[in-house]
């Protein structure tokens, strides 16, 4: 039998494993920007495993009826999640892009703004949504998505990222719910 200790090693490899996973590709999209590019964890079936395992523990503390996944990136934890769990899946998108009767929220980019969609019957009173999203940068997409929660009636049970760049401040623009992420980037 495993004890609690041998439990904490392990979770500690897996999340050293899958870290690991994530390179940075330098000046994409644009110069300046280090980008994290999660593709080759999704290639890695053990580390992307033990992610969707830390997933699912955020989303069963949460208390989540349904999981809403932020386009495009959010989607690869948050779908897996919702089967996994046997809840809901809700996509939010960019604009344009659902084929129903949409809500709306516009938020601020660091040139202009962009606005993202949810389907109208997508969430009701009573549902707990689990917000999820690769990466916490400035928090605002995430901020927009609760507000298409709170629109249509339910509540947000938190957010749920993959990591959290703290150091841009964007878990200072979710304080309507719990912010949930499995690394914090302080640099």
């Amino acid at each position: 039998m495993e004890n609690h200790h041998d439990q904490t090693e392990r979770m500690e490899l897996e999340m050293h494993t899958w870290i690991e996973t994530i390179r940075t590709v330098e000046d994409f999209p644009k110069p300046g920007i280090m980008f994290k590019d999660i593709t080759p964890l999704l290639q890695n079936p053990d580390a992307y495993r033990a992610v969707m395992e830390a997933f699912v523990e955020i989303a069963q503390t949460s208390g989540a009826t349904v999981i809403a996944g932020i386009e495009s990136r959010g989607f690869f934890f948050a779908c897996p999640l919702a089967v996994t769990l046997g809840l809901p899946f809700v996509p939010i998108r960019k604009a344009g892009k659902l084929p129903w009767q949409t809500v709306s929220a516009e938020y601020d980019l660091e040139y202009g703004s962009a606005v993202i969609e949810m389907h109208t019957d997508a969430v009701t009173a009573g549902d707990r949504v689990l917000i999820v999203d690769d990466v916490l940068a400035t928090g605002g997409t995430a901020e927009a998505a609760g507000r298409l929660v709170t629109t249509l009636g339910a509540t947000v049970a938190g957010y749920a990222f993959l990591k959290n760049l703290t150091f841009l401040g964007g878990t200072e623009r979710l304080l309507d719910a719990p912010v949930y992420s499995l690394v914090d980037v302080t640099e």
